[in-house]
């Protein structure tokens, strides 16, 4: 019931007065934007002035906006490379931020094949806490009764490694379900998780994720909300149970685990809940044995009201797929994040995925904004050189403008361009409110991979070198992510020259073609198909001779200039899907796991 409180806020009526002051905050912070992003400078300038990086720049101990902005340079990760090499192997003096590097958060983003390394400080996770903290004040503005159940939440730990100068490396999500933040959280009646900690820190993917969704089909009544991190993680969450129900089913039957679930904590803590109900496994049983699985979450998990997960960007090609087994449930998306910096958030989260904009929290980091259009990546700015691009500030920027975000941060990034492309919607008081567009020269996405234009192209030069052995070789190529299927995969359309046809590639070495593609491509795509077995088998089809030439013909006809016309190398557009697929004359999948390890190579 919402209180009739001293600090009701313009947002709405708060849910109970912790709602009231995260609410009230929220105001505070977006009313005085401008003043809390010139705090927020002078803070990180002021506390870092004796860095190695700073003084490099001769700041001279200025935390004034001017200064700043003459003096240092926008950059981008591989400026900064040498600097956390040192970092990485073992330097502890002040490099970058004046507070100890504490440890380096994975980007999913990478770096000549490898996750890039953002350092991170130890007051981060209050900061990451903190933003943590305003989401449920505000969706209780949109939802009512929250408190009433529980959040069955698939969420996981990924494997971290330690760099060779001791510091742990791993994604941001990892360190914060292993920090004590999450780990002995006080309790809130608004959110509770079906999951147990347990589940969630158990580094088996396989266990982690039977016992997360055992125990969300013990509490299925009391499931108000499922979610995950991203769109594809919750799909795979269904695919999970359309490929283990029936042992589910017996565990719940016999009121005994699984004996793949073998993590001595998680076992004991699954084991003490678990009775035999015979009425809960034949309900599943007979609800999963169905072919029709349209509605499935709502069937299970009757009093669901939204599905809360990242579907912009990328994510965008899930929503049909959720929709069909939720039967239409809102996709709330409540948060905008990265490893460098906690963004902000929505403050409509049952807006249509389409509508969705995130407002920025301005005392989160110092936000900057480089003007985004087709012709100002293609000039090559130096931005190495002593007077960088003008750059709009926060309460600047203009709606209906897109731009690439900058931030500098308490941990010691300086003007360091995320590569994320946003669009203005609109303002909340004086901060801007943003919709995501797209990650900067992102080709192909299923999971949290992101593969561009020059990995794909040294993907297929590489694999096309065992085409040689048949004198044939790759005259065209497009790509496509396609999501069909859970888990979903890349698809690569060849076209062939083929100069001997008594000697043509065989489904063997087209397999091997497939292999060697993903032996090419980063890390971050090698750890989704070896260990988070959220990709598939990277797929080759084979097109006709001449259907390139087809599709040049077909843009031609809609309108591009034949002189100006270029292949795009990866293709959403249906009409064009079905051209190709129209044409295809074999089809083949790689036949093994590429190579990965949680090590980095060095």
């Amino acid at each position: 019931m919402a209180v009739d409180s001293p600090l009701s806020s313009p947002l709405g009526p708060p849910a109970c007065e912790k709602d009231a002051k995260a609410l009230q905050f929220i105001e505070e912070m977006t009313r005085n934007a401008e003043s809390v992003q010139q705090r927020v400078l002078a803070e990180i300038l002021s506390r870092n002035a004796q860095t190695e990086y700073l003084t490099r720049f001769q700041l001279n101990g200025a935390t004034d906006r001017e200064t700043f902005k003459s003096k240092l340079p926008v950059i981008t990760y591989e400026d900064l490379q040498p600097e956390i090499h040192r970092i990485a192997n073992g330097d502890r003096s002040a490099i970058l931020s004046a507070h100890p590097i504490s440890e380096f958060l994975t980007s999913s983003g990478t770096s000549a094949g490898e996750r890039k390394l953002m350092p991170t400080i130890k007051e981060e996770l209050d900061r990451r806490q903190l933003l943590y903290s305003l989401l449920m004040p505000v969706m209780n503005l949109y939802v009512a009764g929250l408190d009433k159940g529980k959040g069955l939440y698939f969420l996981f730990v990924k494997s971290e490694t330690r760099t060779p100068g001791g510091l742990l490396a791993r994604p941001v999500l990892t360190s914060y379900y292993k920090s004590d933040h999450f780990k002995t959280r006080p309790y809130d009646p608004y959110n509770i998780y079906t999951s147990p900690n347990e589940a969630i820190l158990c580094p088996d993917s396989f266990q982690s994720m039977y016992t997360q969704m055992l125990c969300g089909l013990l509490d299925r009544h009391q499931v108000l909300r499922l979610g995950a991190v991203f769109a594809s993680g919750l799909l795979r969450a269904i695919r999970f149970l359309q490929l283990n129900w029936r042992q589910l089913a017996h565990d719940m039957e016999t009121g005994s685990l699984n004996s793949k679930i073998t993590d001595p904590s998680l076992r004991e803590c699954i084991v003490k809940t678990l009775k035999p109900n015979p009425e809960l496994a034949q309900f599943v049983r007979h609800e999963c044995s169905k072919d029709d699985w349209e509605g499935i979450i709502v069937r299970i998990w009757p009093n669901t009201k939204y599905l809360d997960v990242i579907v912009t960007g990328a994510m965008a090609q899930y929503i049909p797929t959720l929709d069909y087994y939720s039967g239409g449930l809102p996709l709330a998306c409540t948060m905008y994040a990265s490893s460098e910096c906690y963004f902000g958030l929505n403050l409509n989260p049952m807006c249509k995925p389409s509508e969705v904009s995130y407002t920025i929290m301005p005392n989160m980091a110092y936000f900057e904004f480089l003007p985004h259009e087709s012709n100002l990546d293609s000039t090559g700015f130096d931005f190495t050189h002593e007077l960088p691009p003008k750059l709009v500030d926060l309460v600047d920027v203009e709606v209906g403008k897109e731009y690439e975000l900058v931030i500098t941060t308490y941990a010691g990034l300086c003007r360091y361009r995320v590569g994320d492309i946003l669009r203005v919607t609109g303002f909340h008081n004086s901060a801007p409110q943003f919709h995501f567009i797209k990650r900067k020269n992102v080709l192909l996405s299923i999971d949290s991979d992101k593969t561009d234009e020059a990995e794909l192209q040294t993907a297929v030069e590489n694999a096309s070198h065992l085409l040689r052995e048949h004198n044939a070789s790759v005259v065209e190529y497009m790509s496509h992510a396609d999501t069909k299927i859970i888990p979903g995969h890349y698809v690569v359309y060849w076209e062939l020259l083929v100069k001997d046809s008594t000697n043509s590639p065989d489904n063997d070495t087209l397999e091997q073609c497939c292999l060697a593609m993903e032996e090419s491509l980063n890390s971050v795509y090698r750890q989704g198909r070896v260990a988070d077995n959220s990709i598939g088998p990277l797929e080759i089809r084979v097109v006709k001779n001449g259907t390139f030439e087809e599709l040049m013909d077909y843009a031609i006809s809609r309108g591009a200039s034949i002189n100006q016309y270029k292949v795009p190398r990866c293709v959403n557009f249906t009409p064009i899907m079905e051209l190709l697929d129209s044409r295809v004359v074999s089809a083949h999948f790689s036949p093994a796991l590429p190579h990965w390890s949680p090590e980095r190579s060095q």
